[in-house]
């Protein structure tokens, strides 16, 4: 189950989908679709990793001010 949709409700999903836009569409959607899962995956492991300096660059100015 993915997101708590059975295979059914997801089945009824994609139908809407086709039906809205097309089989000729479908290939374009799901490349943007990839690609924007892609980016954000990537913000996200570059947000955590950007926030670690500066939580210790914090501490060094604390650990300086006493």
């Amino acid at each position: 189950m993915i997101f708590g949709m059975g295979p059914m409700e997801l089945g009824i999903i994609l139908l809407i989908v086709l039906v809205i836009f097309g089989p000729k569409n479908l290939p374009k959607i799901g490349s943007a679709l990839g690609k924007t899962v892609k980016n954000v995956r990537e913000g996200m492991e570059e947000g955590s990793s950007d926030s670690e300096p500066l939580t210790s660059a914090a501490e060094k100015d604390d650990a300086l001010a006493q």
